[in-house]
């Protein structure tokens, strides 16, 4: 949902910085970076591009299987990368030579641009991956159709989540609740099967505006509703869904949202307000259990949340990841990935 820009993403670092351009070394330009300096482009932005990713490749991996050095080096990673601005001019023009038209993109995330400003080039790749991603959309192969995620919405990638909600027994056809929907992919998912209303609901006003976009485009705006809310809507349904972060831990960014869940709020607030499910209903949990394998919850701790809602379960259908990390024995995370399973837990009262 475009609007004002932001000025904390858009104000030209003043403290800190330096000029830099095509002579500039990325040994030179890492040190720099090292030190907290800024770097504001005046090269040309093909050159700035390969900058970036030189850099990149000279900060040191993290050690395997060591998941806390694993997210301080993402951290890390991030803010240095950060430092490397180029300028953008009003209207969103990038002023350097072999510069890409980026105004649509920048347009549709920050809304005008009234004056000159700067701007990572990380975070503006971000916002130019994030324009063709909703251009081309994701496959998804239960719908037999596309799904357009928004900037900041998290695409639906992984379709193992996506098939065990396509072919997991419904228990009724006339209403369910799709919680935190994010691009309205399970949403669609449900309305495809023949649920005749699906209420999905999602704090993010851009995830809402995704969903709302993508039910439409398929067809399904008539038997869809799309909520801000946190968590459940009112009432109650013989279906409730989530696919709530996998992982506890502190978000960063918008996309870490989808991935980070800090104390597993989301995760017990779902379980912990059973009373929005209908006597005879089931309440879906899609969950990965990657966060077992990297040790930040056990498998007791989530039976025992189930447990203490009032909750039992009564099935559950798993699927292996099938995601290219998985499968990359040079990923720093590998052992937990290539173990991880995912499941839709079936919980009813």
């Amino acid at each position: 949902m475009p609007g004002e820009p932001d000025r904390r993403l858009f104000a030209p670092p003043t403290r800190h910085a330096a000029a830099a351009d095509d002579r500039l070394s990325a040994d030179a330009a890492l040190r720099k970076m090292s030190t907290g300096t800024a770097l504001l482009w005046r090269g040309s932005y093909p050159t700035a591009r390969r900058l970036l990713d030189a850099v990149n490749r000279r900060i040191p991996p993290p050690p395997p299987d060591d998941y806390p050095r694993y997210r301080a080096d993402r951290a890390r990673r991030a803010r240095l990368l950060s430092l490397l601005y180029v300028p953008l001019d009003a209207g969103h023009v990038i002023p350097l030579h072999r510069a890409p038209d980026v105004r649509t993109a920048c347009l549709a995330v920050y809304g005008p641009l009234r004056e000159p400003a700067a701007v990572p080039l990380r975070e503006l790749l971000g916002v130019l991956g994030a324009a063709e991603w909703r251009r081309r959309g994701v496959a998804v192969p239960a719908l037999g159709a596309r799904i357009h995620p928004h900037y900041g919405v998290f695409a639906p990638v992984r379709q193992e989540y996506v098939d065990l909600v396509a072919q997991a027994p419904l228990p009724g056809t006339d209403l369910a609740f799709d919680i935190g929907t994010g691009t309205g992919v399970l949403a669609a998912v449900l309305a495809h099967r023949g649920v005749a209303r699906v209420v999905a609901t999602d704090n993010s006003p851009r995830a809402v505006a995704c969903a709302v976009s993508n039910l439409a485009r398929l067809g399904f705006a008539g038997r869809t509703e799309v909520l801000p809310a946190d968590l459940f809507p009112r009432g109650r349904a013989p279906l409730v869904v989530a696919n709530p972060p996998w992982l506890p831990g502190r978000p960063r960014t918008p996309l870490d949202q989808a991935v980070y869940d800090p104390g597993s709020r989301m995760l017990r607030g779902f379980l912990d307000r059973a009373p929005h499910l209908t006597p005879d209903g089931e309440a879906w949990l899609v969950l990965s259990d990657l966060a077992e394998h990297l040790g930040l919850r056990t498998r007791a701790e989530l039976l025992a949340w189930i447990a203490a809602a009032g909750l039992r379960v009564v099935g559950r259908t798993e699927a292996a990841p099938q995601h290219r990390r998985a499968l990359d024995p040079a990923d720093p995370l590998h052992r937990a990935r290539a173990a991880e399973v995912t499941s839709l837990w079936r919980l009813s009262r």
